[in-house]
């Protein structure tokens, strides 16, 4: 089974979306709940639109419910998808009891001291990860000096072992492919896998796809976290969240 469909399977709530916000950066879908709920993910999106609008009922997302919306991860069209990652996560009912509250950073460092360490996508904490791992290798789809290509992912995923995956892979569906890059029938070695940043959900399905670690957010604030990812914000600049970690049992 897919992880999309692992992960829909495993919603078992729905709510009223309240509203939508598609920032420069960030995807927010806050539901009319009672606490309101917030789920964010990266916004993604093509270069062009020439194939039509990229967000087909754009104008017309608080018709949808929250479910439905979460239907959307499974969109070819890359900003649907992010709204669906969105709304997934605004519907993903966490078990905080099962998180600490630490910086996916962290637990990069703690892993990956000493070892080689690959990492899809370049987070900001990429130079400090370099600094302490034997080896660190950075996968890009635009790649930055001293980044690989994504393309070389069937050649340096195997080599390692922690893995520190972005959350979007689940956005532009190649998550599938890459936890399969890091599970090779190596004898007993295996990659210590980190699904990180906030389009990753934490939920607990995730450890019967390869995941060892999630590292995601969970938005306690949503006027404030709202009102930056309208305004451009970057990751860092959102307030109003707590950045969780679930780790595998």
């Amino acid at each position: 089974m897919s992880i999309i469909n692992a992960l829909l399977g495993s919603l078992h709530t729905d709510a009223p979306v309240r509203q939508v916000l598609v920032g420069a950066f960030w995807t927010a879908v806050v539901l009319d709940t009672d606490p309101v709920r917030c789920g964010l993910a990266s916004t993604l999106r093509g270069e062009t639109h020439e194939a039509g609008p990229p967000v087909a009922d754009a104008g017309r997302l608080l018709e949808h419910s929250g479910r439905e919306l979460a239907e959307w991860l499974r969109s070819s069209s890359s900003l649907e998808a992010s709204i669906g990652a969105a709304a997934f996560n605004a519907l993903l009912e966490v078990d905080e009891t099962a998180c600490t509250e630490v910086n996916a950073e962290e637990v990069v460092v703690e892993r990956g001291a000493g070892r080689r360490v690959a990492i899809v996508g370049h987070f900001p904490f990429v130079e400090r990860i370099r600094r302490v791992a034997k080896t660190c290798w950075v996968l890009e789809l635009h790649p930055r000096p001293g980044d690989l290509s994504a393309e070389r992912a069937a050649e340096v995923l195997p080599q390692a072992d922690v893995v520190a995956l972005t959350g979007t892979s689940l956005i532009n569906h190649t998550f599938d492919e890459l936890i399969a890059l890091c599970r090779p029938d190596a004898g007993n070695r295996r990659a210590h896998v980190i699904l990180l940043g906030a389009s990753a959900p934490l939920s607990p399905v995730l450890f019967e796809h390869g995941v060892d670690a999630v590292a995601g957010t969970c938005v306690v604030d949503v006027p404030a976290a709202l009102r930056a990812v309208s305004q451009g914000a970057t990751f860092r600049q959102i307030p109003g969240k707590r950045l969780l970690t679930m780790m595998k049992e």
